[in-house]
């Protein structure tokens, strides 16, 4: 799926609570369409968008905050 055909141009993008607070690199991440999630590096606004679906996402995520995990 391209990024052109989910629509992205108005999304709100965020940044990763987990990324540098002195503007290094960071991940950012958008509500995109129903069932997935945009993710793109913060340091290349206009470069790629990564889409994930939800689903994988979400077992990412919890793979993250998963006991012994250093994220």
């Amino acid at each position: 799926m391209t990024v052109s055909r989910i629509g992205l141009g108005a999304v709100a993008w965020r940044t990763s609570s987990y990324s540098n607070t002195s503007g290094g690199d960071c991940v950012e991440v958008a509500d995109g369409p129903r069932g997935v999630v945009p993710v793109r590096d913060s340091t290349r606004p206009g470069g790629p968008v990564v889409v994930v679906g939800g689903a994988a996402w979400a077992v990412f995520v919890d793979g993250l905050r998963a006991p012994g995990t250093t994220a």
